[in-house]
Parts: C-alpha cells; sequence; structure tokens
C-alpha cells in the first residue's frame, strides 16, 4: 500500500470514528440539560441510567481508537507505518487492512493481551 494510500486511509477511518462518537454523545440520555429535572418514573431511570453507562463505555473505546490512529499517522510520517512496536517485524498487510492503526503484529497483540 502506498504512503498516500495509508495517510488517506488512516485520515477517513478517523473522520468516521469521530462522526460515531459524537452520535454517540447526541444519543446519550444525558445530554439533555433538562435531564436532571426530569421527573421520570424510577424503571425509566434505570435504563436512561444503563443506557448512558453503555454509550460512555463505548465513547471511551472509539476515543482510544482515534488515538491509536492519530499514533499510526505519526508512524506513517516517520516511516515507521506497518512495523511492531513490540518485536519491529513487519506486521502483515493483511491485517492493516483490517485495522490500520494495528501497532501490534498478532503474535505480539496475543501475547500483551494474556
Amino acid at each position: 500500500m502506498k504512503k498516500t494510500d495509508i495517510t488517506t486511509l488512516l485520515k477517513q477511518e478517523r473522520t468516521e470514528v469521530e462522526a460515531r462518537i459524537e452520535t454517540l454523545r447526541k444519543a446519550d440520555p444525558f445530554s439533555d440539560h433538562g435531564y436532571a429535572s426530569d421527573n421520570a418514573a424510577v424503571d425509566t431511570d434505570v435504563r436512561e441510567q444503563e443506557g448512558h453507562q453503555r454509550i460512555t463505555a463505548e465513547i471511551e473505546v472509539l476515543e482510544q481508537r482515534c488515538k491509536d490512529i492519530d499514533m499510526a499517522l505519526e508512524q506513517e510520517k516517520n516511516g515507521m507505518y506497518g512495523t511492531c512496536k513490540r518485536c519491529n517485524k513487519e506486521i502483515p498487510p493483511k491485517r492493516l487492512e483490517l485495522i490500520p492503526e494495528s501497532a501490534y503484529c498478532v503474535a505480539c497483540e496475543s501475547e500483551l493481551t494474556k
């Protein structure tokens, strides 16, 4: 994959992730400023609390993905894109196609997540 293709792909990926974060923020029941004064039934309040927690967790994952994409863009600038941060071997192109912001090869990723 050419450098311009990688950069374009990563930037497109980041734009999509940012759009998903914005959509989630708008869907968060706690984003309504009138929420605190709303006298909802207890079961509704519990559902809204669970919805808020789920959305918050998903946003955290997506924000981390944005950081990973930014790091991949920085690696691309430095000529290190596609090199595993742990073992310094080449990350397989198929893995980068699936997860363009991958910082580790499959073997190292497996070791780190044990």
